[in-house]
């Protein structure tokens, strides 16, 4: 149900909204296993990059890995993006569930690897042919042992998401009634990982 605001929450500059769906009941291994759930569900995200004298830049990318809190993507390394990561190896993933609302943010740095990497192997599936072609010189040709095909490892330093309590028709009702009498809506919790949570996240990888 939504919430009355309160005047301590403006005194103190609080958003609300997050204050009051900020989750500190749940424990953080149950809320471990919700994000790693809510990421390989999708399985497809946002990659933004930093580009000089430009800025934020993203695209489409389905995850090729995870490795507990760590994603790896294959990627064309004559794309754009190697550039930016050669600037500035700065990155942020983002996640939505556009049926549920879920979120997922992710900010963290990326390091690329050479067609050399073993993963890639391990990762490649045929459907990634279609993105890279074949010349037919018998070495560009869109497999995992193409030259173009590398490697781009993030590793998080904070992890933020929300995620839904409600039906959809919940959720519609109660942002009505939020609407409608003044309080703030109610519709998920929101929860966060610091880099510490992360860095334990790595020794106990699910």
């Amino acid at each position: 149900m939504p919430e009355p605001l309160q005047k301590s929450e403006i005194d103190s500059k609080t958003d609300p909204s997050v204050a009051k769906q900020y989750d500190h009941d749940t424990p953080k291994s149950e809320q471990i296993d919700d994000f790693y759930k809510t990421v390989d569900k999708l399985g497809v995200g946002l990659l933004t990059t930093m580009r000089q004298g430009l800025g934020p830049v993203s695209r489409s990318m389905a995850i090729g890995k995870r490795n507990g809190p760590d994603f790896l993507f294959i990627a064309n390394k004559h794309s754009k993006k190697f550039s930016d990561l050669e600037h500035d190896n700065t990155v942020e993933i983002t996640f939505q569930n556009s049926s549920t609302q879920d979120w997922v943010s992710i900010s963290g740095t990326a390091t690329t690897v050479s067609n050399e990497d073993p993963r890639i192997k391990e990762i490649y599936n045929p459907g990634l042919s279609a993105w890279f072609g074949d010349l037919g010189d018998g070495v560009h040709t869109g497999t995992a042992e193409d030259p173009r095909m590398s490697l781009i490892e993030v590793q998080p330093k904070y992890i933020s998401y929300w995620k839904s309590t409600v039906t959809t028709l919940g959720f519609v009702k109660e942002v009505g009634l939020g609407a409608l009498t003044g309080q703030v809506a109610n519709t998920g919790v929101q929860r966060e990982f610091t880099e510490e949570d992360i860095k334990q996240m790595r020794h106990t990888q699910g």
